[in-house]
């Protein structure tokens, strides 16, 4: 098989495996193309971002699997996947990428949910009598 290069990004309960291999600038997420599958134009946006700030946008096609969470955080995850398969391909994209902030991991996750309360923080309703 020809080359091909892969990435893999998270975000919240995300995951996404990227593979990019070299074509016409297609990308396909869970065999769904990507306007179908996040429909909302801020996401897509954001899934293209990596290969916008590379100038890349013709010259890999993109297959991602992704699972998991919500379709933002999804969207977060394949954006991530795609950048770190983008330095595969040619490590001298990485200012670029690390410029626009596309190659750090969002640390944010759910807070746990603690023992007395309904949710992380949201305690029962007080009342005095």
């Amino acid at each position: 098989m020809d080359n091909f290069y892969l990435g893999t990004g998270r975000r919240k309960e995300s995951v996404a495996r990227v593979q990019l291999k070299p074509g016409k600038g297609s990308i396909m997420v869970n065999e769904k193309p990507l306007e179908s599958y996040f429909q909302r134009k801020t996401l897509e946006k954001m899934v293209r971002q990596p290969m916008v700030v590379t100038g890349t946008e013709g010259n890999f096609d993109a297959i991602v699997k992704v699972a998991g969470g919500g379709v933002s955080g999804q969207a977060g995850a394949v954006s991530l996947g795609i950048a770190r398969a983008l330095l595969q391909a040619d490590a001298d994209y990485r200012p670029a990428l690390k410029k626009a902030g596309l190659l750090t991991r969002d640390p944010r996750m759910k807070e746990r949910r603690k023992y007395g309360l309904k949710k992380a923080r949201k305690a029962p309703q007080f009342s005095k009598r």
